[in-house]
């Protein structure tokens, strides 16, 4: 009975430390060598790609040495100036600590409605293009950070309008930042709707009333800012 107990006790310890400490110590350390981005949660401040790097992206010297977001998680952007993700219903949307679907079913009447306003909306801003499917609904975790090749260029007309920018200047912007299928076989193509509004304010800035280009809008306080 003893003897038991103390074998008992023995094996606790003894997997304890291998199995929660050193086990995570050197997944851990794998991970920081092997793919320190993806580890981090690949983040984006004021690097290109994410903390890690060196390079500007927003051109933006308000966001220096600030996070902004992260390459793998949706934010909001309502502005008409920039690009818009998917709908969310995470939380109060976009919440990356409550994420998650609406759980509606496809004849809950609040699905409905709210997919006939989106629509309606969309419509009027571009008026006789069919509104592609993913720009009236959420994903599964409501963080969605892509949007397909043709939500961007639904988009494409509202965003030159309000930024006084020719559609070609922008549809080659959007392809450059098209991502093909993984491995030219898993999923679709897509467009990072964060990347690709961060290269639009290098590139072209915004205009105010006068014509004149402004700064992309700073970050306050929060890790994943609503830019309006």
């Amino acid at each position: 009975m003893k003897k038991n107990f103390i074998t008992a006790i023995l094996y606790t310890v003894v997997t304890t430390v291998l199995l929660g400490i050193g086990y995570p110590l050197l997944v851990t350390g794998l991970a920081q060598l092997l793919f320190p981005e993806k580890a981090n949660g690949q983040l984006i401040g004021s690097g290109k790609q994410s903390l890690t790097g060196n390079q500007s992206l927003a051109g933006n010297q308000s966001l220096a040495g600030k996070t902004i977001g992260s390459k793998i998680i949706a934010q909001p952007f309502t502005g008409a100036g920039y690009f818009h993700p998917r709908p969310s219903a995470a939380g109060n949307g976009y919440d990356p600590t409550n994420s998650g679907g609406s759980n509606y079913g496809p004849t809950n009447q609040k699905l409905v409605d709210r997919v006939k306003t989106d629509v309606t909306a969309l419509q009027a801003e571009n008026p006789g293009k069919p509104v592609p499917i993913d720009l009236v609904t959420t994903s599964g975790s409501g963080l969605d950070p892509h949007i397909t090749p043709a939500a961007a260029e639904f988009q494409i007309a509202r965003v030159a309008k309000a930024r006084g920018l020719v559609e070609a200047d922008l549809r080659n912007l959007v392809a450059e930042h098209t991502e093909g299928r993984q491995f030219g076989i898993l999923g679709e193509a897509r467009v990072n709707v964060l990347e690709l509004n961060l290269a639009l304010d290098q590139r072209f800035g915004m205009k105010n009333s006068h014509g004149k280009s402004k700064a992309a809008p700073t970050v306050e306080g929060r890790l994943y800012p609503a830019w309006r």
